[in-house]
């Protein structure tokens, strides 16, 4: 009789209570290139994506279209390197400063926010 795997540990309790979470359990990550302070994209964490991105250093989201966890460019091969990942101050939302390998949207651009609205400014 072979023994069970080793369950993974979950995401440090000191950690995990101080997200406040989505109804579906998630948190958004703005998502950071460190050297240029551009953002890239926007994507959703839970305990077990976060707990993974800290502890392999590649981020690790869960797609809420695909139901599933995903390694940022274990398919497209553009991969995101983490460097910090900060909590915001009502920790409702993540800051993962990334060294990324090339584009983050899926498009194929650097970053997924390229498209201007053109917004007129309002006088003081």
């Amino acid at each position: 009789m072979s023994a069970a795997p080793a369950a993974e540990p979950a995401l440090d309790p000191e950690v995990a209570a101080l997200l406040r979470r989505d109804p579906a359990g998630l948190v958004a990550a703005v998502v950071q290139q460190h050297d240029t302070g551009e953002v890239l994209m926007v994507a959703w964490m839970d305990d077990e994506a976060l707990r993974r991105t800290l502890t392999t250093g590649r981020a690790t989201y869960w797609s809420r279209s695909r139901g599933e966890y995903w390694v940022k460019g274990e398919t497209s091969g553009h991969r995101q390197w983490v460097r910090d990942v900060r909590l915001d101050c009502d920790g409702d939302a993540l800051l993962v400063v990334v060294d990324s390998d090339g584009p983050a949207c899926h498009t194929g651009t650097r970053s997924c926010f390229s498209r201007e609205l053109g917004v007129t400014r309002a006088a003081r």
